[in-house]
């Protein structure tokens, strides 16, 4: 094992400490917080995702965060994603602090014109610069994916805030591979170890398992220059993570990277509630479960017993890895919540023809499979939830540590396999899924896992032998919420950011009306 990420958590106050607050104290104190800005003109921040769930939900849950600190909170968002935001925004809207939502409408394409994905986005470009001049935000957070915005804002005078999604290890891990990348010769081949220079610790990923950016499409590199040279003129990074997960890292982000940054999450946290844990990401895609037919399964199984098992709403498998994923959750021998989505995306995700025969018949008692979205911090936080098989999306990471749950770790593409370095060799609350694995979008090329590898790590994440990696995620949870309370690092740093954009404000108090 590598060495461990040095850990804040054991500067938590102790349980005799009358400041500390309980478990049952509310995660924030948004009368205290709107205070700071009720002698100024309120505080106006626009907040732009990317397009799909692992971008939007993130962001949707920070807008929230700074609407309960007294912040003007608007969504922008369009027609086609709206759908996903709606539930959570009207929750919101309902406690008393509200989230504004603007829609972006697409411009057309021009008839005969084919666009590739980053064409696409760049079509935002100039309604994205109407909203902005027509309501004059005084801060503007957007997605990495959009580095257009960064220009948008600058040339109307408006801090851009830059969101990635991920955390500040894999962002310098990335950096550093940007700018030392493997020898081009054996760059995504099979087998064999890089050390990847220049990080606070030795850090060494299979070469298999980096993705080279020399080798995608030229469109794709050259947005990845864009998004890198859009950080030199923003005004700062949010990230969705706490200090004491990785003092280390967010540490070189800041001061040997030179990147002016704060700390703001685990952000799901505010949806402190079962309403709002229901409400997150309902109507983001086909086949929603009943929420209340899942509880009412969970209650009865024992605690810890259950193993959640998704990959996010973008991975998927070929019918030949469903089948071993499910004859591998049978063999475990325990029970399971399995949300799937439809092989490759050919076809009804109700289709059984990737599950083997008689497969939900002879699990009927211990499991449950969910064909499209289910409401997955709300199962994670069940008492009968006891481990976590996830595809090692941010989100997800996040997710699993605030439920305070180990983990069996299946990345496939993008930081995933950083993240998954995180979790099992710094933080000791995973366990890698075996089998040869390889950073890839084509779930075609991905080498079969089979059931008896599924099988194994389930076991060793469900069963003896796993205590000190269990006791480790429940020091994190409690850290990851000790993080968002008032007086925590999350909270404190969100608070600095405020005070910050406040200094900032030039606009006109009626500007825009």
């Amino acid at each position: 094992m590598a060495p461990p990420i040095r850990s804040s958590i054991s500067k938590l106050p102790d349980e005799g400490n009358p400041s500390r607050r309980t478990a049952s104290t509310p995660l924030f104190a948004p009368a205290l917080a709107a205070a700071m800005v009720s002698d100024r003109r309120q505080l106006h921040i626009f907040f732009f995702p990317f397009m799909a769930a692992g971008h939007t939900l993130p962001v949707v849950d920070m807008a929230k965060l700074f609407a309960r600190r007294g912040v003007r909170a608007t969504i922008l968002t369009t027609p086609a994603d709206a759908l996903s935001v709606a539930a959570s925004l009207n929750r919101v809207s309902e406690a008393g602090h509200p989230v504004e939502a603007l829609l972006v409408e697409i411009p057309p394409a021009e008839a005969g014109v084919q666009m590739d994905f980053f064409m696409s986005t760049a079509r935002l470009r100039d309604p994205f610069e109407r909203l902005l001049r027509e309501h004059r935000p005084d801060a503007v957070v957007s997605d990495v994916f959009f580095p257009w915005s960064g220009e948008v804002a600058e040339e109307l005078g408006v801090p851009r805030l830059i969101f990635h999604g991920t955390s500040f290890f894999s962002l310098s891990l990335s950096d550093a591979l940007f700018h030392h990348p493997p020898p081009e010769s054996s760059a995504g081949e099979e087998g064999g170890l890089y050390a990847v220079p220049g990080l606070p610790h030795r850090i060494e990923l299979d070469r298999s398992q980096i993705p080279d950016f020399r080798q995608h499409k030229p469109e794709f590199a050259e947005v990845f220059v864009k998004m890198k040279q859009a950080e030199k003129i923003c005004f700062g990074v949010v990230v969705n993570s706490f200090y004491e997960l990785e003092p280390e890292y967010a540490d070189h982000y800041r001061n040997a990277m030179g990147m002016k940054a704060w700390h703001v999450g685990p952000v799901s946290l505010c949806n402190d509630d079962d309403g709002d844990r229901s409400a997150r990401g309902a109507g983001a895609g086909a086949g929603v479960v009943d929420p209340d037919n899942c509880l009412s399964w969970l209650a009865s199984k024992e605690p810890s017993s259950v193993v959640y098992v998704c990959f996010g709403s973008v991975c998927r498998f070929t019918a030949a890895q469903l089948r071993e994923i499910a004859l591998g959750l049978e063999a475990s021998c325990h029970p399971f919540i399995w949300v799937v989505r439809d092989p490759a995306g050919k076809g009804d995700p109700s289709s059984e023809q990737w599950l083997p025969e008689g497969f939900e018949e002879r699990t009927a008692g211990t499991g449950m499979v969910i064909r499209g979205w289910a409401p997955q911090i709300l199962l994670l936080n069940h008492e009968a939830v006891g481990g976590f098989v996830t595809h090692c999306g941010w989100n997800s990471c996040l997710e699993g540590v605030t439920a305070g749950l180990p983990m069996v770790a299946w990345p496939m593409f993008a930081d995933q396999f950083y993240n998954e370095w995180l979790l099992v060799q710094a933080l000791g609350v995973g366990v890698s899924m075996g089998g040869a694995k390889r950073h890839t979008l084509l779930e075609e090329e991905r080498p079969l896992v089979g059931a008896e590898e599924v099988a194994r790590a389930v076991k060793v994440l469900m069963g003896g032998g796993g205590e000190e990696m269990r006791r480790r995620a429940r020091e994190l949870k409690e850290a990851a919420r000790a993080a968002m309370r008032e007086g925590g690092s999350s909270n404190d740093d969100m608070g600095r950011l405020i005070e910050e954009l406040l200094g900032k404000q030039t606009t006109p108090v009626h500007a825009g009306d």
